[in-house]
């Protein structure tokens, strides 16, 4: 019976196995690595896409069609676009600045409501109970040819209400112009 000498290293086969194994565990690294750098850079790309150069505008209708003192959901946009009484127009986010609910419109009571922590807006998103911190956002807007056309590309955040933040139509004598 043969003995084996202890100097003499490990069995062939037990070498063969470890050089097998330390590749196959370079190649399953490597494309791991591959694989990662893969959705990373599809992550950035689509980030890069939804906060960047583009600008998204929503058609959101005639402006005969929003009656004064109303608001209406826009679909497409996930927005809501409020006719003021002085026939102003108003671009509102959807999302409660307090921790991203989606807030409804109560027609009956006049006011927006978030139905998560029980914050009330009024028609022109101004805080009326907390604990929203603030009013909702708008979208900029624009009036063109008699058409009420919102860019949602990117909010605005505000702290109050400003009438600037609403677009009034032309009057009678800017129309005749």
């Amino acid at each position: 019976m043969k003995t084996r000498d202890s100097k003499s290293g490990p069995a062939p086969a037990a070498g063969g196995r470890r050089k097998f194994l330390n590749r196959l565990w370079l190649v399953l690294g490597g494309l791991l690595a591959a694989e990662c750098a893969w959705l990373g850079g599809r992550i950035f790309r689509q980030r890069g896409q939804a906060t960047g150069k583009r600008r998204k505008l929503i058609a959101a209708g005639r402006v005969g069609t929003f009656e004064v003192a109303s608001v209406t959901a826009i679909g497409p946009g996930g927005f809501f676009l409020a006719r003021l009484r002085d026939g102003a127009f108003l671009a509102m986010s959807r999302t409660c600045p307090h921790l991203g609910c989606s807030v409804t419109w109560e027609e009956k009571q006049n006011r927006f409501v978030c139905p998560c922590h029980g914050s009330v807006f009024n028609r022109r998103g101004e805080v009326e109970s907390g604990p929203a911190p603030r009013p909702l956002d708008t979208y900029p807007l624009r009036l063109e040819d008699g058409v009420v056309k919102v860019e949602i590309s990117s909010s605005r955040r505000r702290e109050e209400f400003v009438p600037g933040q609403a677009v009034r139509p032309p009057g009678p004598a800017e129309r005749q112009r």
